[in-house]
């Protein structure tokens, strides 16, 4: 990601991708994503989600930013660091349907 601009996000940080295996898996060179920050106070908005650093596999507890869905290029994603257990993914699921028509 480029420097940040007013609220968006940028430069490198982790994301979570939420869109279906069957895109990713595809020709199509973007993924639908979540920022991930470390700003825990996020933690407290409507329909973000908590990411603690012990059931993840990231560095620091974190949040996922449901409001910052972006979609970028794949060539941006590097490493895999984790499989959100299924309650968190859950929890990410019913963030997304909270802000999405």
């Amino acid at each position: 990601m480029t420097r940040p601009a007013g609220s968006g996000p940028g430069f490198r940080r982790p994301v979570l991708v939420v869109q279906k295996d069957a895109f990713n898996d595809s020709a199509i060179s973007t993924v639908v994503v979540i920022v991930i920050t470390r700003n825990l106070r996020l933690a407290e908005a409507p329909g973000n989600v908590m990411l603690p650093k012990r059931s993840t596999g990231l560095p620091h507890d974190s949040v996922a930013n449901i409001s910052q869905i972006v979609t970028i290029d794949k060539h941006f994603l590097t490493d895999c660091v984790s499989i959100l257990p299924r309650g968190l993914f859950e929890k990410v699921k019913a963030g997304l349907n909270l802000i999405l028509v």
